[in-house]
């Protein structure tokens, strides 16, 4: 018997917590905290430790299988699988074009380098107008939107200096249970509270008080209000000369544009859409701005609202108004180190804003968020008729049904497709509608660095990690899968055939072209590496894995003033005057609500769960653990319900019936209910489907003009619904 302890990180969230695992002949028997992980120092949360029920998951997918006429699915090899739907997959392009293929891409993919690198390869080949779909519609597509705007590039994007400030303002996030998200903070909770111990302030502005704001300042608002408040903020710091003028004219264009647009938004003004009294929001100007070191920082709440990116786009222009931008315990910039780093992301950035301003969805006109359409119009691209009209979905590390909005809709226009395939660690509620599933291998059966975190760190650090244990079964990673995709079709288009000569040209040198020497580039080039051997002693990817198991600490903290290398526009100056904030700006006053539908529905977290995919964990549903909505004691009297009753929730799209809870701690008129949940049997995980529960996002609409506009995000709170009693 060989028993080995493996260093490693988690990949379920961001802060990315270090851990240790427990192999035994070649088996995955345990997961523990790394105690000695320079930054989340022996903690790991449930869902980190509860993962070795996900590897060893007897309902785990570990071969190939095919769906029959019937809709039961039966074992298939790997390649008779990669035969068949390559060669379908190819016919389809030759009779549709690239518009008949989409691809539909989960949140857990963000966390796999190898995956996020060979996508857009995969799109690329195959031609770009080929659909391709993400989970940033429904959480963050906003920000790199608001990011191009004001830096220039989608992916400048601004984190909290948690680590030194003394006055951190939180607007719909729950760190203390999703442990930070676009910012990578190990033991988040302990940090906010290191802020508290060494006098300063955490405030969580939010609808519910949430198990962050009941263990700080909570300040309770109405939902989807977060834009109004914003501006009354900007307002305020205007009106009473608070803004050092000199110093944002040398960051920023557009200062006295920004001060007119709002000016009409008084603390008076904003109070009813709000429900924040205007002595509270002028005492939030001060002190955001007479503080030496405050930042504000936003979320899911703020970004899935009517107006998200202009949410985000106005906590970027408050901590920048407020002396708080590019400062030290303000909201920094992360950034990888490579020399010429600026010059390098003028010509990408650059492109990408082409393609935002010039590449528009087939339905509704929405702009291409970093080459992706919003979710929400997926069933409605399978279902209108016409050229670029899909045929063949590809669906990976996702559940869709259960996570756009109508997910019904979803599911019906998937029947009509020639070939749709899905690869993750389960057949989900959308797998069970597919040709084929494969098996992906789980986070701890293959190498990985965390690429798409590197610059959301206030604490630069480097850890990569090789698989602990090999795959389970057949399991493959996604990258492999959509690399010999690419191989069997690469007759298809040009880069294809490049791509095919490329990969022989590797071979003949005893290499393989795979992410792994492109993630390596990253890591040699940037801060510590070794230049490629100019610079001896420096970290490569296996140097990184190998002689710092653990990770490295690369800087204690990040370096202020570096916002004119970050901005890619030409002078490096921010640009805050855009037509389209503006239109946002104008739409707030148009906003209606319909009768009927007195409350207003809002998401949460749950600390045992992780969207739609954790429901089948032992460890994680002990407890006969069961989906509940909050809503307010007052609310729950009026309409004679008491805790425990199963109530219906409609909105104008649809309804659900949930058990509620009755509670003080969230704002009159609101609602809160968990995602992720409404598992019917259809899946193979038969813990999750036993929970059952509501599928939530039945409550919003697909319709194009619910949608929002500049970055195709889903609206998700502050949905208008009513409640009544299921007697």
């Amino acid at each position: 018997m060989n028993v080995e302890q493996k260093p490693t990180f988690c990949r379920i969230c961001e802060p990315l917590c270090g851990m240790i695992a427990t192999v035994e002949d070649g088996r995955l028997l345990a997961l523990r905290p790394d105690k000695t992980h320079p930054l989340s120092a022996g903690f790991a949360c449930q869902k980190g430790i509860a993962f070795t029920e996900v590897v060893n998951d007897p309902d785990r997918l570990t071969t190939p299988m095919r769906r029959g006429l019937d809709g039961s699915f039966t074992p298939v090899s790997w390649d008779e699988a990669m035969s068949d739907i390559a060669a379908r997959l190819s016919d389809i392009h030759r009779r549709h074009g690239a518009g008949g293929i989409a691809w539909y891409f989960g949140n857990p993919g963000a966390f796999s380098y190898s995956h996020t690198l060979w996508l857009p390869m995969f799109v690329a080949a195959t031609g770009m107008r080929m659909h391709l779909f993400t989970a940033g519609s429904q959480d963050v597509n906003n920000r790199f939107v608001a990011s191009q705007l004001l830096y220039g590039s989608a992916l400048a994007m601004p984190v909290p200096d948690a680590l030194r400030t003394d006055f951190l303002v939180v607007m719909g996030a729950n760190p203390v249970v999703s442990h930070g998200s676009v910012l990578t903070v190990p033991r988040i909770k302990d940090r906010m509270h290191d802020i508290v111990k060494r006098g300063g302030r955490v405030l969580v502005i939010d609808p519910r008080r949430t198990e962050t704001a009941a263990q700080f300042e909570w300040l309770g608002i109405v939902p989807d209000g977060d834009a109004f408040l914003l501006l009354s903020v900007l307002h305020v710091l205007f009106d009473e000369g608070l803004a050092d003028r000199a110093r944002i004219a040398r960051q920023a264009d557009g200062l006295d544009w920004l001060q007119r647009l709002a000016a009409p938004f008084s603390p008076e003004a904003t109070a009813q859409h709000t429900g924040i009294a205007p002595d509270t929001v002028r005492s939030l100007a001060r002190d955001l701005a007479r503080t030496p070191r405050a930042a504000v920082y936003g979320r899911v709440g703020t970004s899935t609202g009517q107006n998200g990116t202009l949410t985000t786009y106005l906590i970027d222009a408050v901590n920048l108004v407020a002396g708080n931008l590019d400062v030290a315990g303000g909201s920094m910039f992360g950034r990888l180190g490579m020399p010429c780093e600026r010059w390098l992301n003028i010509p990408g950035a650059a492109l990408l804003r082409a393609v935002y301003r010039r590449r528009r969805s087939r339905i509704g006109g929405f702009p291409s968020v970093l080459m992706s359409e919003p979710a929400g119009l997926m069933a409605k691209e399978m279902t209108m008729p016409g050229r670029g009209q899909i045929k063949a979905l590809f669906i990976s590390a996702g559940n869709p049904v259960l996570s756009v909005p109508n997910g019904d809709e979803l599911e019906e226009a998937m029947r009509g497709l020639e070939l749709t395939v899905g690869i993750d660690l389960y057949v989900n509620e959308t797998l069970a509608h597919c040709d084929y599933v494969l098996p992906a291998a789980s986070m701890y059966e293959r190498d990985d660095f965390p690429l798409a975190f590197q610059t959301l760190q206030p604490t630069p650090f480097r850890q990569a990690t090789e698989a602990v244990v090999a795959p389970v079964g057949q399991a493959r990673t996604e990258w492999e899968i959509i690399d010999e995709l690419m191989a069997r079709m690469w007759r298809r288009t040009p880069t294809l055939a490049l791509l095919a000569a490329v990969r022989k040209l590797f071979g003949l040198f005893g290499s393989r072209l795979s992410p792994r020497l492109l993630v390596d580039a990253v890591i040699r080039l940037g801060d510590d590496g070794d230049r490629f051997g100019l610079r001896r002693g420096g970290l490569t990817f296996s140097r990184l894995a190998a002689e710092h198991p653990h990770g490295k600490v690369l800087a204690r903290n990040l370096r202020a003033g570096v916002l004119a290398d970050v901005v890619v526009y030409r002078g490096r100056k921010m640009r805050l005057r855009h037509r389209e904030i503006a239109d946002q700006v104008a739409a707030l006053s148009r906003r209606r609500s319909p009768q009927n539908y007195p409350l207003r529905l809002i998401g949460m977290r749950e600390a045992r769960s992780e969207n739609s995919w954790m429901h089948n964990s032992p460890l994680l549903m002990r407890g006969e653990r069961t989906q509940r909505a909050l809503m307010h004691v007052d609310d729950a009297a009026e309409l004679h319900i008491d805790d425990g009753d199963v109530v219906r929730v409609l909105s104008e799209h649809g309804e659900i019936a949930v058990p509620v809870a009755a509670t003080k701690d969230i704002v009159a008129g609101v609602i809160a209910i968990p995602h992720g949940w409404g598992h019917k049997g259809t899946g193979g995980w038969r813990l999750a489907n036993s929970a059952g529960g509501a599928n939530v996002n039945r409550l919003m609409s697909s319709a194009p003009e619910d949608i929002e506009a500049l970055a195709g995000m889903a609206r998700l709170t502050g949905v208008p619904v009513r409640v009544e009693p299921v007697s």
